[in-house]
């Protein structure tokens, strides 16, 4: 019996050792003090938001990695849980649903006052999960120094791309790996029909230099003097006039501007680590108006009002309604470049 009565006091010990290393362990995971963060935005707000949490987090480590909006989802989807990224950022909404649908993301819900957020950018499919990161309208932007290089005038349609003078001078992202890109496929399939739509992007391939990755791509590719006309975001296009870019100019044809909106969200099993729900919790109560009104003044906050020098106004944006996850899917899988 004493035998007995001393294993069974072993074994006690062993359970009690076991569940105190299991908490110590929980504990220890739920505040690692370490964040990473995917993100597709732009190379001067990934440097801002940057230098904003270290200053307001000086004891975390955050780190903050690039990638297309497609990549992010797939790495997280694929990764979930065991994911290295706490937080997706200035993910386009697309893909956030995604994302939603693979089960790979933390709910947040009622965790935040979305009242302060504008209706449409917190639609019902994703409000659970994310939090409005921003809003960007897609323009045709030219280098009006390009241009006249190669004697050409500004467009004034879509329909003028299409001229052999263009050939190598367009850049458009890949609607299969860049919001931006997609936004604009998708906004031309509103205004004329999917056939017509994917007839256009047929035609005007050959005059593309290269359908890049990223969304960033055609700006970049217009200020580096690569290409006359570039499929971008107007946000961007008019930071870069901002800095000095003089050249570039925004234009809008008559089928308007498309327009994507950009979400935070926290992936599966991250939201118990407080330094990741620190950080989200900034992004909530600061930094998304303070980019917005650095960077992206098209509003995603109630009450919004933001000036930036050289910023279009009254812009006519394009038809996006039906813009869900189902119908990008049967649209890309028509893309063939």
């Amino acid at each position: 019996m004493k035998h007995i009565k001393k294993i069974l006091c072993a074994l006690l010990l062993v359970a009690i050792l076991c569940s105190a290393f299991a908490c110590g362990s929980g504990e220890e995971n739920a505040n690692t003090g370490k964040v990473t963060i995917y993100t597709s935005t732009e190379d001067y707000n990934m440097a801002y938001l940057q230098e904003c949490l270290d200053a307001q987090f000086p004891d975390y480590e955050i780190v903050i990695e690039y990638m297309s909006t497609s990549n992010i989802a797939a790495k997280v989807i694929e990764e979930g849980a065991d994911s290295d990224c706490d937080i997706v950022y200035m993910e386009e909404y697309g893909y956030i649903e995604k994302m939603i649908e693979a089960g790979v993301l933390d709910s947040i819900k009622g965790d935040y006052d979305l009242s302060k957020y504008l209706d449409d950018a917190v639609p019902a499919n994703v409000n659970e999960y994310a939090l409005p990161g921003c809003r960007t309208g897609g323009g045709i932007i030219v280098n009006t120094y390009v241009l006249e290089q190669n004697g050409l005038s500004k467009p004034t349609s879509y329909q003028d791309l299409l001229d052999p003078a263009y050939k190598g001078l367009v850049s458009m992202a890949s609607p299969k790996s860049s919001g931006t890109g997609y936004m604009f496929l998708y906004s031309l399939v509103k205004a004329w029909g999917e056939d017509e739509a994917l007839a256009y992007f047929d035609a005007l391939t050959p005059n593309i230099l290269a359908y890049t990755t990223s969304g960033s791509g055609p700006v970049n590719a217009l200020v580096n003097r690569e290409v006359a006309v570039g499929f971008g975001m107007i946000s961007q296009a008019v930071t870069k006039i901002n800095e000095g870019s003089t050249e570039l100019e925004v234009l809008f044809f008559e089928e308007g501007a498309p327009c994507n909106l950009y979400g935070n969200a926290i992936v599966k099993g991250k939201k118990a680590n407080q330094a990741v729900k620190d950080v989200m919790d900034y992004l909530d109560a600061f930094y998304t108006n303070e980019s917005n009104r650095l960077y992206y003044p098209e509003p995603v906050l109630n009450g919004a009002d933001y000036e930036i020098p050289n910023f279009p106004t009254d812009i006519v944006y394009a038809d996006m309604s039906g813009n869900n996850l189902d119908a990008k899917e049967a649209l890309l899988e028509k893309w063939p470049y």
